[in-house]
C-alpha cells in the first residue's frame, strides 16, 4: 500500500476544491493565508501592545537610580497701613516672589531598584515568550481554518458526486421498474437514498459555511482556491525528541521559568524595606520682595543627608514578604504544571498524528476494496443476484470510506501543525513566512534607558485606543 506524504494528502482535498470552485482564478496558498494572520490578527496585535507596556517597567524600575528635580515658585502682592499716631496712615506695598530648585537622589535603598529592575526585565521576557504563545496559538487556528475549509469542500464536492451518482441510479431503477425486473419497493429504496443524499449535502453545505466564516476571522481573507500546503517543517522524528524540544522551547514553559524568576525578584525587593534608605536632597531658595520703600532679595542654598532606618511598621512590611514568598512558590508550582501540561499536549499531539497516519493506511485500503465490492454488486445486481439496496449500500460505503479519508487527511496535517506549535516552532519566523516580521526587541530598546520624552510606539498605541478602534 502506498502511503501518502502530508503533502499528497492535502493535494487530494485540494483537487476537489478545485473541481469545486471553477471560477475561481487565483489560488491562495496557506502560507499566504498565515502570512495575513500574522498581521492583521487583532488578538496577536493587542498581545504586541501589551508587550510594549510591559517593556515600560524596565524604565519604571530604573527611575530609582535617578534623581528627583523640581521647580516651583510663588508670586503675590501685599498691602499693609500703619498707623504710627501721627494722624497720617502710612501704607507700603509689596510684590514678593520666589524661586525655589529642589533635587532629590537615592543613595541606598536597600537594593529594591536592583531588585526591581531584574524584575521587571524578567517579566518582559515572560512577555516575549507569551507574545510567541499567542503567535502560535494564532497561526494554527489559521492553519485549522484554512484545511477546515478544504476538507469541508472536498466533502461538499463528494456528496455531490454521490447526488449524481444516485439520481442516474434512480432513473434505472424506474427504467427496470416499468419493464417489471424490480418492484416498487426497491424504486422507494432509491429515492429515499437520494432524498438523503441531498440533505447529507446540506449538512456539508452548512459546515463548509461555518468554516468559511471561521476562516474569514482568523485570517481577515476571503477563501478563494485553496491550494495543498507544503509539508509541515521541522516536525520531530520521534517522541522523545518532539517531548525533549517542547521542554526545551515551548513558549508557556518559557514565560512560566521568567515569572517564576521574576516572583523571586519580587521577594528581594520587599526585603528592601526592612534596610535603611539614604537620600541626599539639596535646594536653592531665590526670593526678592519689590516695595514702595525699598527692595530686598534672599538667596539659600542647602544641603542635606538623610538616613531613614525603619524600625516597625505596623508589620506591613513583613506581611507583604509573606505574601511575595508565597507568590513565588505558586509561581514554582504553576511552572511544573506548565511542564505537565506541554508534555502531555505533546504527547497527544504525536499520539494523534501517529493514529491519523495509521487510519488513513487503512482508509486508502477500505476504499480499494469498496470499490471492488461495488464494481461486484453491480454487476451482481444486473443478473438478479443483488438487490438495489445491495447497491445503494454499496455505494454509500465507499461514500463514507471517502469521506473518512479526507477528514483523517485533514486531521493528520492539523496534529502536524499542533506538534509543532507544542515544540515551540509554529511561528512566523520558523516557516519563513512572507511578511515583516514583528521585533519584540526593538521597542525595548528604545526606551530602556529612556529618562525622558514619548516614542512613536507609545503614541500609535495611544491613537489607536482613543479613536482607531471604532473606524
Amino acid at each position: 500500500m502506498k502511503r501518502y506524504s502530508l503533502l499528497a494528502s492535502a493535494a487530494v482535498i485540494a483537487a476537489a476544491l478545485g473541481a469545486a470552485l471553477p471560477g475561481q482564478a487565483r489560488a491562495q496558498s496557506l502560507e499566504e493565508t498565515l502570512a495575513a494572520a500574522y498581521a492583521n490578527n487583532p488578538t496577536l496585535q493587542a498581545r504586541r501592545a501589551e508587550l510594549r507596556a510591559t517593556d515600560e517597567g524596565v524604565p519604571l524600575a530604573k527611575s530609582g537610580w535617578r534623581p528627583r528635580v523640581t521647580v516651583s515658585g510663588a508670586a503675590g502682592w501685599q498691602q499693609t497701613t500703619r498707623d504710627l499716631g501721627t494722624g497720617k496712615p502710612d501704607t507700603v506695598d509689596t510684590k514678593p516672589a520666589s524661586v525655589t530648585v529642589s533635587v532629590s537622589q537615592t543613595l541606598f535603598d536597600g537594593f529594591q531598584t536592583f531588585a526591581d529592575v531584574d524584575q521587571a526585565e524578567n517579566r518582559v521576557l515572560a512577555g516575549r515568550a507569551n507574545l510567541t504563545s499567542t503567535e502560535q496559538d494564532v497561526l494554527l487556528d489559521a492553519a485549522t481554518a484554512y484545511l477546515n475549509v478544504v476538507r469541508d469542500t472536498a466533502v461538499v464536492d463528494l456528496n455531490r458526486n454521490n447526488e449524481d451518482v444516485l439520481s442516474r441510479q434512480l432513473e434505472a431503477t424506474q427504467d427496470r421498474f416499468r419493464v417489471g425486473e424490480i418492484t416498487r419497493t426497491d424504486v422507494a429504496q432509491a429515492e429515499a437514498r437520494l432524498s438523503g443524499a441531498y440533505a447529507s449535502t446540506a449538512d456539508a453545505a452548512a459546515s463548509l459555511e461555518s468554516s468559511k466564516a471561521t476562516f474569514r476571522r482568523v485570517s481577515d481573507l476571503e477563501p478563494a482556491a485553496l491550494t495543498p500546503p507544503p509539508p509541515v517543517p521541522n516536525l520531530p522524528a520521534t517522541l522523545d525528541e518532539a517531548i525533549e524540544r517542547a521542554l526545551a522551547s515551548n513558549p508557556a514553559i518559557v514565560a512560566a521559568e521568567y515569572n517564576w524568576r521574576a516572583a523571586q525578584d519580587a521577594i528581594r525587593s520587599q526585603r528592601a524595606d526592612l534596610l535603611p534608605d539614604v537620600t541626599v536632597d539639596g535646594s536653592y531658595f531665590y526670593g526678592w520682595n519689590q516695595a514702595n520703600i525699598e527692595d530686598a532679595e534672599q538667596e539659600t542654598l542647602q544641603a542635606t543627608l538623610n538616613v531613614t532606618i525603619p524600625i516597625y511598621q505596623g508589620g506591613q512590611v513583613y506581611s507583604g514578604l509573606r505574601q511575595v514568598k508565597h507568590q513565588a512558590g505558586q509561581a514554582r508550582l504553576q511552572l511544573d504544571s506548565a511542564r505537565t501540561e506541554v508534555r502531555e499536549q505533546t504527547q497527544q499531539a504525536w499520539e494523534q498524528m501517529v493514529a491519523t497516519r495509521a487510519s488513513i493506511e487503512s482508509l486508502e485500503s477500505q476504499i480499494e476494496a469498496a470499490e471492488i465490492a461495488l464494481e461486484g454488486v453491480q454487476r451482481e445486481a444486473q443478473v438478479g443476484a443483488r438487490t438495489v439496496l445491495d447497491v445503494l449500500d454499496a455505494e454509500q460505503e465507499l461514500l463514507n470510506a471517502r469521506v473518512d479519508l479526507v477528514r483523517a487527511q485533514r486531521d493528520e496535517l492539523v496534529a502536524a501543525f499542533s506538534l509543532l506549535a507544542a515544540v515551540g516552532g509554529l511561528t512566523a519566523a520558523d516557516l519563513g513566512l512572507p511578511v515583516t516580521m514583528y521585533d519584540p526587541v526593538r521597542n525595548y530598546e528604545d526606551v530602556k534607558d529612556q529618562w525622558f520624552g514619548g516614542s512613536e510606539a507609545a503614541d500609535a498605541d495611544a491613537a489607536l485606543g482613543t479613536g482607531g478602534a471604532g473606524q
